[in-house]
């Protein structure tokens, strides 16, 4: 599963506008939606700033975990 994928998923299961959380991660609404359907790359600083909007950690998307040696 893609990141943008993981945002949006998250967008619809906490009933989240992607409206607000554009407004909120300083990006264009249009430009938010496009990336969540796949349509144009969502970068790091792009999740970084969808993030901070949304006040959870990027490894909410990325789904990554430490590894011990």
């Amino acid at each position: 599963m893609h990141v943008y994928e993981r945002v949006r998923m998250y967008l619809d299961k906490n009933d989240i506008e992607e409206a607000a959380v554009a407004k909120a991660a300083g990006i264009s609404a249009a430009s938010l939606r496009a990336m969540l359907r796949g349509k144009e790359t969502m970068y790091a600083d792009d999740l970084r700033a969808i993030c901070l909007a949304l006040g959870v950690s990027a490894d909410t998307f990325v789904g990554m975990t430490m590894f011990s040696a």
